[in-house]
């Protein structure tokens, strides 16, 4: 891949802007004599204000890779840590799975969403087997690891009432009577939304047959 001309560009963005080595340096904030010494190849210019030129010229900086084909950078909006950091971005995002974290978690902070892990062995697997990303994981609305977990309750409990309805239907189960749960909160507190879950003192169990 051939190295980057930054005398050809300059020169290619004042022929195209129709600009002046002056008022090209007055658009990017730059003097006219940066810009003579970035012309000549004495010097280099900060990507900020060769961006800045090539606006000038109704143009725009962009990635291409060895095919030609524009590169887009990371989007801004991913997701990032509990700190509003990004995540490094040569590592993959994770969604931590409910009551699992990839590093030590700890207890006096709000759970984590997302993480990452430095096993680059392990990232290189997923990435042959899978394809490799081209960005972190988007943000979300709903997705907080505890609303994940109401997500799962209630698509199980959904499960539940469906595979009840089905063998009332079928004759398994005798026709369903008017019925009050008596369930006390420590029992919704403690599913997890895999199985039903029932404190020891509770007088309902209603979904366990």
């Amino acid at each position: 891949m051939e190295p980057f001309d930054l005398p050809g560009a300059l020169r290619r963005i004042r022929r195209e802007g129709d600009l002046s080595q002056r008022e090209l340096a007055e658009g990017c904030g730059l003097s006219q004599s940066a810009v003579a010494q970035a012309e000549t190849g004495r010097r280099d210019l900060p990507v900020t204000a060769l961006a800045r030129a090539a606006t000038l010229a109704r143009l725009r900086l962009a990635l291409l890779d060895g095919d030609g084909l524009e590169v887009p950078p990371m989007s801004g909006g991913s997701v990032r840590d509990l700190g509003r950091r990004r995540f490094p971005a040569h590592l993959d995002t994770r969604r931590t799975a409910a009551g699992i974290s990839f590093h030590e978690q700890r207890r006096d902070r709000p759970e984590t969403g997302y993480t990452f892990t430095r096993d680059r062995p392990a990232r290189d697997a997923r990435r042959d087997a899978r394809g490799t990303p081209t960005d972190h994981h988007p943000w979300l609305p709903g997705d907080t690891p505890a609303e994940r977990r109401a997500a799962r309750r209630a698509e199980a409990a959904q499960r539940r009432r469906e595979e009840l309805e089905r063998r009332r239907v079928a004759g398994e189960l005798p026709p369903l009577t008017d019925f009050t749960c008596e369930c006390p909160p420590d029992c919704a507190d403690g599913d997890d939304g895999l199985r039903p879950f029932h404190t020891e003192e509770c007088p309902c169990r209603c979904d366990v047959d």
